[in-house]
């Protein structure tokens, strides 16, 4: 339906659900319009080499795939594609474009960083593409995009392509589009998610989900799943519980470098490892055949994520599982994404690892446990006080304790330095008159405690005199 327009250089707003083929729409239509090596005119043109189409996408994982896409496109034309994101170096980037390109395709900040170095020359730009516009919205690129769209011709083919239409996407393209033709792939009564993609939603307490998910990957039919969580840190431990139970699972987020995440969405791609942990950095851009399951460990944010989470499923054509985990605080936030999207989950089931209906609905084999590798036992503690403690030995046992050694040395009293019982008997202190008393002034036997001086109080009548 698009790709008749598009061919004719018309600007266009393209509307439809995840996993439906916007990319192809947009790819073929461009390597229509642009001029390839070996075309007649490829050598009449203003400056032959310098990029002719420029697609914007929001992550490096969704610029990969794009890239990835119009190569397989290209296969008869033979275009140069180049992905620009940052994260990598600059020297393959800045190699590739002397050596000349037809379309680039990369992330908003290293394409902008690029043009103001002057290496990214976009004055001979025929076509502009956005791809996932709402999501460069979400994560703040929008001013990034309006500066990269303003060193572009005036004259230009731009196409904006998107699950989702915010207000603020719609203002983007009245600025920047001539013209533009609404094209949606789906009725307006129609549904946002897939009707391929079973979903389930279930209220799981949060010590639980380990063990739930655990179960969930060993059920009827499962291949790959991707686990999507709210944060860095709950991605990374959740993949580390499940590879410590035995799966092959390994995480994607933004605290690992480039090369990682590559080589982890790789493994995943190639069958490697078939649990992915991801962040909503991976949401966008993930197309890998097979993903029969998708988790939310947590519940999204808003609609529209919950929409991009679960497209990595039931996509073109084939069925998947989407299953989101629903915290008791999360209610309100739930209700919330379950009327804008016309759900039938408005109060989530309370679901336990043991509860009987989560068996039946994924079909998970009775007693089936959370473990495909037994635990490993936790290394024994060893050490302890130093002389008596009884802590372990090497062998983890435990060890009796040492009886402590009793000291020679003898103690004795003393007191001002001088032993007490050797002291000389003091001298009695002299009452207030000056007269000392018999009793205080006679000599204490050896060995005696010495006597505490008694005090006086004195009245008020004798201190004045």
């Amino acid at each position: 339906m698009a790709i008749p327009i598009a061919v004719t250089g018309t600007d266009m707003i393209g509307q439809a659900r995840t996993g439906t083929g916007k990319t192809l729409a947009f790819g073929v239509s461009l390597l229509q319009r642009i001029v390839v090596p070996g075309d007649r005119d490829f050598e009449a043109q203003a400056k032959p080499g310098a990029p002719q189409a420029l697609i914007v996408a929001p992550t490096r994982e969704l610029a990969g795939q794009v890239s990835k896409d119009l190569a397989t496109a290209s296969s008869k034309r033979k275009a140069r594609v180049l992905t620009v994101y940052g994260g990598v170096g600059y020297e393959p980037q800045l190699d590739g474009l002397a050596a000349g390109v037809e379309i680039v395709v990369g992330t908003p900040g290293r394409l902008l960083d690029l043009a103001d170095r002057g290496s990214l020359d976009l004055s001979h730009i025929k076509v502009v593409v956005l791809d996932e516009a709402d999501e460069m919205l979400d994560l703040g690129f929008l001013p990034d995009v309006e500066r990269l769209l303003a060193k572009t011709p005036e004259l230009r083919q731009t196409m904006l392509f998107s699950a989702t239409m915010p207000s603020a996407i719609v203002s983007l393209a009245r600025r920047h589009l001539r013209h533009p033709v609404n094209i949606r792939a789906e009725s307006a009564g129609e549904e946002t998610t897939v009707p391929t993609t079973a979903q389930f939603v279930y209220q799981a307490h949060d010590l639980d989900k380990p063990e739930v998910v655990a179960r969930i990957l060993q059920a009827e039919g499962r291949d790959r799943c991707m686990i999507f969580c709210r944060t860095k840190r709950a991605a990374q431990r959740v993949a580390d519980d499940l590879a410590e139970r035995g799966f092959a699972a390994a995480p994607i987020h933004g605290d690992l470098n480039q090369i990682a995440r590559e080589k982890a969405l790789k493994k995943f791609r190639d069958g490697s490892i078939d649990v992915l942990v991801a962040t909503d950095v991976a949401a966008r851009g993930i197309d890998v055949a097979n993903v029969t399951h998708v988790i939310n460990y947590e519940c999204p944010d808003d609609d529209k994520t919950y929409v991009h989470r679960i497209g990595r499923t039931g996509r073109a054509g084939a069925t998947g599982v989407a299953i989101t985990f629903v915290d008791w605080a999360d209610g309100t936030r739930w209700k919330v994404i379950n009327k804008t999207l016309e759900l039938p989950f408005e109060e989530p089931q309370e679901t336990y690892s043991t509860s009987e209906h989560l068996y039946h609905d994924l079909g998970i084999a009775p007693g089936t446990t959370g473990r495909l590798v037994p635990e490993k036992p936790r290394e024994p503690r060893t050490g302890g006080r130093s002389g008596g403690g009884r802590g372990r030995s090497e062998e983890g046992t435990e060890r009796p304790r040492e009886p402590r050694k009793r000291s020679n040395r003898q103690r004795r009293r003393t007191h001002n330095g001088e032993p007490v019982g050797d002291r000389p008997a003091e001298k009695a202190a002299a009452d207030s008159n000056g007269t000392s008393s018999a009793q205080d002034s006679a000599p204490r036997a050896e060995g005696d405690a010495p006597r505490r001086r008694r005090r006086r109080r004195r009245s008020s009548g004798s201190s004045a005199e």
